[in-house]
């Protein structure tokens, strides 16, 4: 089972599809945002080949294989506490040897405060809206009881 290597030209025109992050002669790295539109659409019922069509790609140039791994894929990052967003570059594993400027250093740091605002937010509102439900579920077992 050997590996489909893209030719110069099919990289390029593959780079100049505003979906994809990067491209190399043997991979795809898709943005963040294509990949929650292909979700979207294919929760709606639409085939993969049909999304990746939509937005731009020549399927001759992908393949079959690559489109199923890539829905296989994407299904199960969404299903992840992070998402489907692209951890590799944040877990490689190994330690830094580049020293980080001050500004480096800050830019870093807001972004994981916004990430951090946004997980307390989302953690609020689950707990607003598990409150909800349970408030629901002790009314309707009272009417339920009186009858």
């Amino acid at each position: 089972m050997g590996i489909h290597y893209f030719t110069e030209t099919q990289v390029k025109q593959l780079e100049s599809n505003p979906n994809v992050k990067r491209v190399s002669r043997k991979s795809i790295t898709y943005h963040d945002h294509f990949k929650e539109f292909f979700l979207n659409e294919y929760q709606k019922g639409k085939l993969p080949k049909h999304i990746f069509l939509e937005s731009g790609f020549d399927i001759d140039v992908l393949g079959n294989k690559r489109i199923e791994t890539a829905r296989d894929r994407w299904r199960k990052q969404e299903k992840r506490l992070e998402g489907i967003r692209d951890t590799r570059k944040c877990n490689t594993g190994r330690p830094r040897t580049k020293k980080l400027t001050k500004d480096e250093i800050i830019e870093r740091q807001k972004t994981e405060i916004e990430y951090l605002k946004q997980e307390r937010n989302f953690l609020l509102e689950l707990e607003r809206l598990e409150r909800i439900a349970i408030k629901k579920e002790k009314s309707s077992h009272k009417t339920n009881t009186k009858s």
